[in-house]
């Protein structure tokens, strides 16, 4: 089932601008609807529908950042019928809304991401910690000292976490301030020389996650967990888009009364 689920998802990149359904996506790999949603799901950690829009906005980020097109000329291009909709999906998905996506390369070039731990919003709420495992097959794609970014995130629709972290050198991560509740645990490491376009539409990229969601209760006691990134394949769905801004004090503009607490 791995390797259809996996077909399924080369698939669904490949046809990113097409209007398809997941009786296509069932159809191309022979298995019904209801066992392949549930299957990818489990493998891909979105189901099929949201994995197709989150190729859609990689595709938009792309030209956005590439192209002189008009928003609405580029919603059209990526598959979606209204504009609104694709403005309201995107800016869930990515953190900002496409037109502030598009002034993002200016804002880190004037202020380059650093090491920052971004609490969440509740002072009494719990944390989480850890370290991030690079494996050896990121380390060589990624060159010396890569950038990490950590995050909670609410749900697998990804977009702004609740807390997160650009690390320092040692790698280890503080959660903090965050609301009691279940949350998705993903990493995510950037080329240590990625300009500004690499770090919002980078070309290798390792990911990793929690290998279950995290329970967070209030305390000051955080819970321990690590994280373990390797190379995502090139169908991969980004992770933790809404990081590299998150780690520019420029950009901290956008999300007032954001607390920030600088590392190093």
């Amino acid at each position: 089932m791995r390797d259809a689920v996996l077909e399924a998802a080369r698939f669904l990149a490949a046809g990113r601008t097409r209007q398809l359904t997941l009786e296509d996506v069932a159809d191309h790999v022979r298995y019904s609807p209801f066992h392949l949603a549930r299957a990818f799901e489990r493998e891909i950690g979105l189901p099929p529908g949201k994995f197709l829009a989150a190729q859609r906005f990689q595709l938009a980020k792309e030209l956005l950042l590439d192209t002189g097109e008009k928003v609405v000329d580029i919603c059209h291009e990526v598959g979606f019928s209204a504009p609104g909709t694709f403005t309201t999906r995107f800016t869930a998905a990515v953190g900002v809304s496409p037109h502030r996506f598009r002034q993002l390369p200016g804002l880190l070039a004037e202020h380059p991401p650093e090491p920052v731990r971004v609490a969440g919003p509740d002072c009494a709420g719990g944390a989480v910690s850890g370290r991030a495992l690079l494996s050896p097959a990121a380390v060589a794609a990624l060159g010396g000292a890569p950038a990490v970014y950590v995050g909670l995130f609410a749900s697998s629709a990804r977009g702004v976490p609740v807390s997160g972290s650009l690390l320092g050198p040692d790698l280890e991560f503080t959660l903090v301030d965050v609301p009691a509740g279940t949350y998705r645990l993903l990493a995510c490491a950037l080329p240590s020389s990625a300009g500004p376009r690499a770090q919002l539409v980078p070309s290798v990229q390792a990911v990793g996650s929690a290998a279950r969601p995290v329970r967070i209760r209030a305390g000051p006691v955080p819970l321990r967990q690590d994280v373990r990134l390797d190379v995502a394949p090139a169908w991969s769905p980004p992770v933790l888009v809404a990081l590299p801004p998150l780690a520019s004090a420029g950009a901290q503009e956008w999300r007032g009364g954001s607390r920030l607490a600088r590392l190093g």
